[in-house]
């Protein structure tokens, strides 16, 4: 997904909570930290609670020379039959397409569209 803000700005979305908390969570505890999975506007790579097992989530932040940032995420390691396999990759998708489309609107025109609390008014499901 394209976003029309320099790679910085981008980012920062990512790994500063009270910024996040405006196209994705609501709330979080501490903002990431640079390490081995966080490579400062470039990439975050991090272990996801997956259905039944864990994933593996990699967001890469490409600069591009008008300013503009393009957030690729992929979503890997995905575990079970091949119904099981395809049911978590379409859910991830689907969230996933969400939170780029929040942030795109909450960076670019300052407008919080609540998808995600939206797409589960009742909470999140539990993962079973």
């Amino acid at each position: 997904m394209l976003i029309r803000k320099p790679v910085a700005e981008v980012f920062e979305a990512f790994v500063d909570p009270a910024i996040t908390s405006n196209f994705w969570f609501s709330k979080g505890s501490t903002r990431l930290e640079a390490g081995k999975e966080l490579e400062q506007d470039r990439r975050i790579l991090i272990e996801w609670p997956g259905d039944g097992a864990p994933t593996t989530v990699e967001w890469t932040f490409r600069p591009r020379p008008d300013n503009s940032t393009f957030v690729s995420i992929a979503n890997t390691g995905f575990a079970g039959d091949d119904d099981a396999i395809i049911e978590q990759i379409v859910g991830s998708t689907e969230g996933f397409t969400l939170v780029l489309a929040g942030l795109k609107a909450f960076l670019e025109k300052g407008i919080a569209l609540n998808l995600v609390a939206d797409r589960f008014p009742d909470g999140l499901p539990l993962v079973t």
